[in-house]
């Protein structure tokens, strides 16, 4: 009897068994790791330069800093082609088009025809022109331009005070807009100077009332002109010079660090931190700060803002502005120094205004 129910136990906890093993849940399968959303590519933003290069020290440098900028601050991807003749600026605007670049940005005034061949014959791409614009406006181009004459005024006011001679001069590259518009400036502040003081300053190389006679070197890349032209003002008693002509400038530079007897006024970006082997005779800088509106005009596609018309750079939004003195900043008296901030703020304020 005992024997038949240990027989009997036995065969009902093997069924127990039996029945747990074949009721057990099975081990969940891993979870397969979602599938990665491939990246968005990168905002591609190209620069055409002028004939002047990428290294000009002025506008085509300081655009292309507002590329590296937002390279850093945007993560984008940035690309330049330079022009070496005129002709080149076709080629590559064509050559940029076919990359695809979201944005293509282009320097100079020389580079405008072609530019807007190209946006109007491609309005689906995006393009910027750096101290350039149209009007009408083309729905597929900002243009950064820039009221310099405001900048410009105060190096002149400046430079009236500080000079020994009573001579200062200015001369061009080209007798183009965005070259004058320097020189208006820097007339109109020695002119004010004069006013004001009952003074006798004179300008050398440029009188708004008689462009004709304005001095110009008709090339932005001949640096043994602007040294001649320098020279040549230095002998008629100037002592301060502006040249705005790109890098033909740095020739003049060259002049006035040799003769020892004048100061340079630099243009587009500040001298003293572009070319420091001439901060010793560079008194100040009138600046075009071309990377912020660059950067504007980046940051503008990034988020979907872009639009066609113009970005403005002022003294009131920093878009233009005159370097600190520097090295020189003993020569200047604190009194002078006070008056420039004054006529900034009137300026600024639309007390004083200019065209």
């Amino acid at each position: 009897m005992i024997k038949k129910l240990f027989a009997i136990v036995s065969v009902l906890l093997i069924g127990s068994m039996l029945l747990a093993a074949c009721t057990t849940t099975p081990p969940a399968e891993p979870e397969k790791p979602a599938a990665e959303e491939p990246a968005a590519p990168k905002t591609k933003v190209c620069q055409i330069t002028d004939t002047g290069g990428i290294d000009d020290k002025s506008f085509n440098a300081t655009a292309w800093k507002g590329i590296t900028d937002a390279i850093d601050q945007l993560g984008i991807e940035g690309k330049y082609l330079e022009s070496k003749e005129v002709a080149d600026y076709e080629k590559n605007l064509n050559a940029l088009m076919e990359e695809k670049c979201d944005l293509i940005i282009t320097v100079g005034f020389l580079i405008g025809d072609a530019t807007k061949a190209a946006a109007e014959a491609n309005p689906d791409l995006k393009f910027s022109i750096v101290d350039y614009n149209y009007d009408p406006a083309i729905a597929n181009v900002t243009g950064q331009i820039f009221n310099t004459d405001e900048a410009a005024f105060l190096a002149g006011y400046l430079a009236a005070g500080v000079t020994k001679t009573g001579v200062v001069g200015t001369f061009g590259g080209l007798p183009i807009p965005t070259v004058t518009i320097f020189m208006d400036g820097f007339y109109k502040g020695v002119a004010k100077y004069n006013e004001v003081k009952g003074t006798d300053v004179k300008v050398l190389g440029w009188d708004p009332a008689a462009p004709d006679s304005g001095l110009f070197t008709m090339s932005f890349d001949d640096q043994q002109k602007g040294n001649e032209l320098a020279k040549s003002l230095m002998d008629e008693g100037a002592d301060i010079i502006m040249p705005v002509a790109g890098p033909v400038g740095l020739g003049a530079a060259a002049a006035i660090k040799e003769r020892g007897n004048a100061y340079l006024i630099g243009v587009d970006s500040d001298w003293a931190l572009t070319s420091p082997e001439y901060a010793d005779i560079t008194l100040t800088s009138v600046m075009k700060l071309m990377d912020a509106t660059t950067l504007q005009v980046i940051k503008s596609v990034i988020d979907g803002t872009f639009v066609g018309g113009d970005v403005v750079g002022t003294l009131a939004n920093e878009g233009v502005s005159i370097a600190p003195f520097h090295e020189l900043e003993s020569i200047v008296p604190a009194e002078l120094v006070a008056e420039i901030e004054q006529l900034k703020a009137d300026i600024i304020a639309g007390t004083i205004t200019l065209d």
